[in-house]
């Protein structure tokens, strides 16, 4: 069965661009111009990804992000004409997949949307065959299986890649990834991205589950090397 791709982009142009590419893939693609339809279709649609620009009439993408995060765990890769950072973490923060940035080649944006869905039913896959039991370290508690992280037996929400990522460190304790290979095993992407990401992700992390996130316990900074899980 064919993936259904969600686009919200008020820019209609740009819209039947990224329509037509992904059809030529064999993706199922529906569009959305302004940020109320968007929100609503997204919610109702059974999609498998979103394309949500940032810039919309009615409700802008990061208001839509918010509130598709309250329910649906699909992928989400944002598209901004914006060159800020700050628009990236916000994004990403509020629980965007990836992001892509205006002007960009159709070819790349299909290869991160096909990279996004097979990051995601990978993780679906090892959801469901994960039998392990669930990990233990300091005062930190994964339950692979159900897909939940708990701090001092408190429950804490983690985005789907920072979870993925949580996860990844903790099953390779000690060893040192440099931002290039986390962004390739987390995000399925070589190349075509922004390893930018990771460290936002790694922040975001160390605040959710560190005592002190300035001095952290666990995800510790291997200065010109990458980040480690301290066992």
């Amino acid at each position: 069965m064919s993936k259904r791709i969600l686009i919200i982009e008020d820019d209609q142009a740009i819209a039947e661009i990224e329509r037509d590419y992904l059809k030529l893939s064999q993706f199922e693609v529906a569009l959305a111009h302004d940020g109320a339809e968007g929100l609503s279709m997204a919610l109702t649609g059974n999609f498998d990804l979103i394309l949500l620009d940032v810039m919309l009439p009615t409700i802008d993408g990061f208001e839509i992000c918010k509130q598709l995060r309250k329910t649906l765990d699909i992928p989400i890769l944002m598209v901004t004409a914006k060159q800020e950072d700050i628009d990236k973490i916000r994004g990403l923060g509020l629980g965007a997949d990836d992001y892509i940035e205006k002007p960009f080649s159709p070819s790349i944006l299909v290869a991160r949307v096909k990279a996004n869905l097979a990051q995601y039913d990978r993780l679906k896959q090892g959801q469901q065959a994960d039998t392990l039991a669930e990990i233990q370290v300091g005062h930190l508690q994964i339950q692979p299986g159900s897909h939940r992280v708990f701090v001092r037996n408190q429950e804490i929400n983690l985005k789907n890649k920072e979870y993925e990522l949580l996860l990844f460190l903790v099953r390779n304790g000690d060893l040192v990834f440099d931002k290039e290979t986390l962004y390739e095993r987390i995000w399925g992407l070589d190349a075509i991205g922004d390893v930018a990401t990771v460290p936002v992700h790694i922040n975001r992390l160390r605040e959710k589950i560190e005592d002190d996130p300035s001095n952290p316990q666990y995800i510790e900074t291997v200065w010109g090397a990458g980040y480690r899980f301290k066992l």
